[in-house]
């Protein structure tokens, strides 16, 4: 009999493990969490849930398909919720290697190794089972000031490595439904931001260097927009994905909220000005400093939700004005997981990156 367990691939890095908090405080299922951890895996994200009977955490690489294919036989899981992947734009254009690695050869084995696990279930276990693959909005490239927001139907323009190899991961997926009928679901969000955030994304890095009074990176001339999504909104959206979405149909996952960057990094500055008033580094909009903008840096992402919303009804609850604050506190409040991953490694990058 299948057991009510879930795999969930990264479930160790930034939304991955927000949604296993998630999962595990709202859900029965036990989570199998396999996790290679990477730099920006980190198994202090889930200390809160590490003796819960209902979670298990192996350490171990997507691409290992003999490890895959023993956690399928062993525990039975009745999903898989594939967040696994390198996901840093600006990392993808010094190392492209990983990215293919990861994100492409990764999702290979792993759908591989659950179309066998699959086929081999029988009556409504094998009806019920889902793959459902977590992808990002950089697959359908950029958009000019006035286009529409991305739809579900978007042609892909990836103008990354990073969003190249999420781009051919999206298409495995719907293949091996269309050639298999391996039962797929395939989300795409916008950026997320949030707890346990690693700090070399724009919003975590803004928040450090900010209460640290160091000089605040930003790219060109602040101008590319994006739609910021909270992480434990883009949460409660997979679930709803994977508990009623259709078969292989794709979910554009987006937080309605389109902002400049340099918007962003002005907004977090007055936040903390008023919640740190104290601080000699004031106004904090000061330290922001202009650096060369990265290549092939899209101008504009923005998501149509209105497929979710229709069919599962979903919407973020989060504005972006609430959600920054509680983002935003939650680093002030959590001083020692900043200091656990702001290694040598990280220093290094940051110096490397930004010239800073």
């Amino acid at each position: 009999m299948q057991a009510d367990t879930i795999l969930v691939t990264g479930g160790a890095g930034f939304i991955g493990s927000n949604f296993v908090l998630q999962w595990m405080a709202h859900e029965p299922s036990t989570i199998i969490n396999l996790d290679k951890l990477t730099y920006a895996g980190n198994p202090l994200n889930l200390a809160a849930i590490a003796s819960d009977r209902r979670y298990k955490f192996l350490q171990g690489d997507i691409c290992d398909r003999e490890l895959v294919a023993e956690l399928l036989i062993t525990h039975r899981p009745r999903a898989i919720v594939h967040f696994a992947a390198e996901s840093h734009v600006d990392r993808s254009i010094h190392g492209p290697d990983d990215f293919v690695r990861t994100n492409v050869n990764g999702t290979f084995s792993l759908l591989e190794e659950a179309r066998a696990y699959w086929s081999g279930l029988d009556g409504e276990a094998k009806t019920a089972f889902r793959f459902l693959h977590v992808s990002t909005d950089e697959v359908y490239g950029s958009l000019g000031p006035t286009d529409p927001a991305f739809s579900e139907e978007m042609r892909y323009a990836p103008n990354s490595p990073y969003s190249a190899s999420k781009a051919a991961a999206d298409h495995l997926v719907r293949a091996y439904f269309h050639t298999y009928g391996l039962p797929t679901l395939t989300s795409n969000c916008s950026n997320n931001y949030g707890p346990f955030q690693f700090p070399e994304k724009l919003i975590p890095l803004v928040i450090l260097h900010a209460v640290s009074g160091k000089p605040i990176p930003v790219y060109g001339d602040g101008q590319n927009v994006r739609d910021w999504l909270f992480v434990a909104d883009h949460c409660e959206a997979i679930r709803a994905v994977l508990a009623t979405g259709r078969v292989c149909e794709t979910y554009n996952i987006g937080g309605q909220n389109e902002l400049k960057n340099l918007d962003v990094v002005n907004t977090i500055c007055s936040v903390l000005d008023e919640l740190q008033p104290q601080d000699s580094a004031i106004p904090r909009n000061q330290l922001i400093t202009y650096v060369t903008d990265r290549p092939g840096h899209d101008r504009r992402y923005a998501m149509n939700i209105s497929k979710i919303e229709s069919e599962l009804g979903w919407r973020p609850k989060e504005t972006f004005e609430t959600g920054i604050r509680k983002t935003i506190q939650w680093y002030l409040e959590n001083p020692a997981w900043i200091q656990s991953v702001l290694t040598g490694n990280y220093r290094q990058w940051m110096a490397t990156q930004y010239s800073l």
